[in-house]
């Protein structure tokens, strides 16, 4: 779900499950905010960056990734999902983005989401971002 009050998806997890880089980066955040674990990363020859919670780190700021290296696992953690799930976010600054416009149409709309490694797809215009 994205939309005004739920800035990014949610993908259902289990605790433990590895969280992958959705693209090549630089991790530019992994730590603790308000008692979970939060990784961001800066993708590469853009302007925007993922985020991914709750997430126990595997990474530190300053480490390369690439797409589909693991940056963490799932923390055990209550959540607002009916199931542990990672909150997937998309930033231009301070600007929300809907982080499925990062995957390929033909991922879309089709069952069940898999996050996979995103290759050669293009990045969002400036006008697809969500600033409310």
């Amino acid at each position: 779900m994205y939309g005004p009050g739920h800035r990014g998806v949610d993908l259902a997890a289990t605790p433990g499950t590895p969280v992958r880089a959705v693209a090549a980066g630089r991790v530019s955040f992994a730590g603790r905010v308000a008692g979970r674990g939060v990784v961001s990363v800066e993708l590469t020859g853009t302007d925007v960056r993922t985020t991914y919670e709750p997430v126990r780190a595997s990474v530190k700021k300053g480490d390369a990734v690439a797409a589909a290296e693991p940056v963490g696992t799932v923390e055990p953690t209550a959540t607002h999902c009916p199931v542990t799930c990672v909150h997937w976010g998309l930033l231009r600054g301070d600007a929300y983005l809907d982080p499925l416009t990062l995957l390929p149409p033909w991922l879309l709309h089709t069952g069940p989401s898999r996050l996979l490694p995103v290759l050669d797809v293009p990045l969002p215009p400036e006008s697809a971002s969500y600033a409310g």
